[in-house]
């Protein structure tokens, strides 16, 4: 038998769930559907420009070597850069490389495996490469506050330990005050490094080392670099070192970057230390008034922190602290051109802006042709758009 209950009861019924509180998903909840760690770059892109690329690597082994190990980075095809045509050889002993992807950051390696090599053994790889500029056009105060980051972001939120870590949580406190957004707290970040660091082609780790960075307050664009990501993790954003090489003559081709991911703005690219030097290059110019030099620094700085990635820099590598496909004798913490060991020992990466070097295990050798001219934006001041 069918009850029905009466409209009087039905309609305070009705009016009683009409006020009581809408349960709504949490924010981090929305997060979890909203974005994740590999989605593609949100930036707008232009100016494209192919390069042809001969990269080699040639390694001298220790005498008597067994085994000799290599594994370089193989750069991959995504939103901001196209690779065709790739192509490994390799003298005077004739190998193949095993093609492999670390699991962690889903970068990719041809690994060669030489045995009782005799003197040096070179690697060359050729391939084609189109690449974007990337502009992200970030507004700080647009930065969206995150409780609880998905899953896939925990390699890139694994904070570096410091040995000064109060001093580090004291430094925190004064670029990141409560008051602020979280995007005003990444720029005060990357400011306060631009202002305390000094770029040293002697005094560096080549490791992305935060604690070098903060102690030392000087190194290369890995030293920089490393320790803005560890800022940026402190903050609470992931952050992650990218690899890869700048495409135009240089001693040492490779050079990193740091990105951070900022919603809804996703993964964006900054290069502190090639924008400090392009500021003191601006600084120290005879050549422009006083005035000049006041609005090319202003638009300096501003494309920095608005996120900028330029067509003349390839990606090879994305994040620190992997195991290497097939295992090496340890995890690395950055692979910049190559990683190399000889029967189990691992050879020190080459750093030729050091002039205090004299003798490298191993070194590169590189040639880039461009389809176009085009002009280095951390050296070309007529690249910056002044207001």
């Amino acid at each position: 038998m069918l009850h029905r209950t009466p409209f009087p009861l039905l309609l305070t019924a009705l009016l009683m769930l009409t006020l009581l509180p809408v349960s709504r998903c949490p924010a981090q909840d929305q997060t979890k559907l909203s974005f994740s760690s590999d989605m593609p770059y949100l930036a707008k892109k232009d100016a494209p420009i192919t390069h042809n690329v001969e990269f080699s690597i040639v390694v001298t082994p220790p005498y008597h070597c067994k085994v000799l190990k290599v594994w370089v980075p193989v750069p991959q095809s995504d939103f901001a850069q196209e690779i065709s045509d790739s192509q490994f050889n390799t003298f005077p002993n004739d190998l193949k490389p095993q093609l492999h992807s670390e699991p962690v950051y889903g970068n990719r390696f041809a690994y060669f495996e030489f045995h009782n090599p005799q003197g040096a053994q070179i690697i060359t790889h050729r391939f084609k490469a189109k690449v974007w500029n990337l502009h992200w056009q970030l507004k700080p105060e647009s930065v969206e506050q995150v409780t609880k980051w998905p899953r896939s972001f925990a390699p890139y939120l694994k904070p570096q330990s410091l040995s000064g870590e109060q001093r580090f949580q004291q430094v925190l406190q004064q670029i990141a005050p409560e008051s602020n957004s979280a995007g005003s707290n990444m720029v005060n970040a990357m400011n306060w490094i631009e202002k305390n660091l000094a770029y040293d082609h002697i005094n560096a780790s080549l490791r992305a080392d935060a604690n070098h960075a903060f102690q030392q307050r000087q190194g290369h664009c890995s030293d920089y670099h490393g320790l803005c990501a560890t800022m940026g993790r402190a903050l609470g954003y992931p952050t992650r070192v990218t690899y890869g090489l700048a495409l135009f003559p240089k001693n040492s081709p490779s050079h990193c970057k740091v990105e951070a991911f900022l919603p809804p703005h996703g993964w964006i690219s900054f290069d502190l230390s090639e924008t400090q030097k392009l500021l003191k290059k601006i600084k120290t110019s005879e050549a422009l008034t006083s005035q000049q030099q006041e609005s090319l620094t202003a638009a300096a700085r501003k494309r920095m922190l608005s996120g900028f990635r330029e067509n003349s820099w390839l990606l090879l590598t994305k994040g620190t602290d992997y195991e290497l496909v097939p295992k090496a004798s340890q995890p690395v913490r950055v692979v910049r051109t190559a990683y190399i060991e000889a029967d189990g020992e691992v050879l020190s990466d080459p750093d030729p802006a050091n002039t205090k070097k004299r003798e490298f295990s191993w070194m590169t050798s590189h040639r880039y042709t461009a389809d176009k001219p085009f002009k280095n934006p951390f050296k070309d001041f007529s690249t910056l758009t002044v207001d």
